[in-house]
């Protein structure tokens, strides 16, 4: 065999080689690339695709007021659920949009339950979650409590809207952004014009006594619930709810 094919086999048997190690390469990176997308929590679907993670274990009974706090439902309820919350802050409004009207219809409406709102904005990673808070409480200063909740309901409602899904059922994909405009906004289509109040501050030490008795009653992350002392973390489904409800409520 001369000298000159069997250089010719070789720069074949190199390309044949060159070409497999790139096709081995592309399907390596192409792999990385999609684990990596997925499991992402910026990327894509952070709600579905990032379950809220659990929290170290807990007492079995902590100490949480109502303050003075807006209440929804009828105050001599027996139970009584006092959420600490957030309200840019997604697993709160999964919370609102897959589980709160269910616990509404079946024990706050019946009389079975009286709720409370308390903020815990955890700012560091939630801008909006201070001024939401600070935005609500100025409408109740106008309207009372009926008023907070429609606030309330508001803020999940337009959330919802800019994560692009029904105001009402969602789905909750991820964090969204809004700010002191789109919360005066948000007011004045309820009727409350609180840009002064906004503006002033006037609710911040309010905000963060409730940030303050949160940390106090053991919550670690947000939506954390206090229901008759017993505490519940994380956006947990109905029958999470029902289950201690019930109990109370045999007790």
């Amino acid at each position: 065999m001369s000298d000159e094919t069997t250089l010719i086999i070789k720069k074949d048997t190199l390309w044949k080689y060159s070409t497999f190690l790139l096709l081995a390469l592309l399907i390596v990176g192409g792999f990385v690339f999609f684990f990596g997308e997925k499991n992402n929590p910026t990327i894509g679907n952070v709600v579905a695709n990032n379950p809220q993670p659990t929290v170290p274990s807990q007492p079995s009974q902590v100490t949480a007021s109502v303050d003075d706090d807006p209440i929804l439902g009828n105050k001599n309820a027996p139970v009584t659920i006092i959420e600490f919350s957030d309200y840019q802050c997604p697993f709160c409004r999964k919370f609102w949009t897959e589980t709160f009207n269910q616990i509404k219809k079946d024990y706050i409406d019946t009389g079975k339950v009286k709720f409370v709102y308390r903020d815990f904005p955890l700012s560091s990673i939630h801008p909006a979650a201070e001024p939401a808070a600070e935005a609500a409480n100025c409408v109740r200063e106008k309207g009372g409590d009926e008023a907070y909740y429609k606030m309330h309901d508001k803020i999940f409602q337009e959330g919802n809207k800019l994560d692009g899904g029904d105001p009402i059922t969602g789905p909750v994909r991820g964090t969204v952004q809004f700010g002191a405009t789109e919360l005066k906004k948000w007011a004045k289509d309820l009727g409350y014009n609180i840009d002064s109040c906004l503006d002033s501050g006037k609710y911040v030490s309010e905000v963060q006594k409730d940030l303050a008795d949160g940390q106090a009653a053991g919550g670690q992350g947000t939506p954390y619930f206090v229901i008759n002392g017993k505490p519940l973390s994380g956006a947990q489904p109905f029958a999470a709810f029902k289950q201690v409800i019930d109990a109370e409520l045999a007790g």
